[in-house]
């Protein structure tokens, strides 16, 4: 166990304090995760719609770095934590006031670096936006 799957493991189980951003963005936790994934089901609050009823495509971006970094949890050294240096966002689809299901899968990891990919779908499985990211590793502090 690392100090980052530890924090899955309270994330899982609903005990872990979020931080204020998560908090404020309304981000959630996560429902699952294994080596190298992670899975959530997040439910928009009326007051993060744009006047359209659509999501705001920043904060579906959001919800993916969010993802990719907790999927980058599984897989990171103990003696390491990671940043985000580049996250690419591709819309397919409108997102609306409806459940969304992300998953996200390391899909590369070097001494340095972890690529992460990201899917945000409807729950009848239709693509509405993907990510990929790279969390460069860096050394914890002493």
């Amino acid at each position: 166990m690392t100090w980052a799957t530890e924090r899955l493991d309270l994330l899982k189980a609903g005990s872990a304090v979020l931080p204020p951003v998560v908090q404020t963005l309304q981000l959630g936790g996560l429902d699952d995760w294994g080596d190298g994934w992670v899975r959530k089901r997040w439910m928009p609050n009326p007051e993060l719609l744009n006047a359209d009823g659509s999501l705001f495509g920043g904060y579906l971006t959001a919800l993916a770095d969010q993802a990719a970094a907790f999927a980058a949890m599984t897989v990171v050294p103990n003696d390491m934590v990671f940043r985000t240096t580049s996250l690419t966002m591709n819309f397919v689809r409108v997102g609306r006031a409806e459940a969304l299901l992300i998953e996200a899968r390391v899909v590369a990891q070097t001494r340095q670096m972890i690529t992460c990919r990201v899917e945000l779908k409807r729950e009848n499985d239709e693509l509405i936006a993907e990510a990929s990211s790279q969390q460069l590793l860096l050394p914890t502090k002493a």
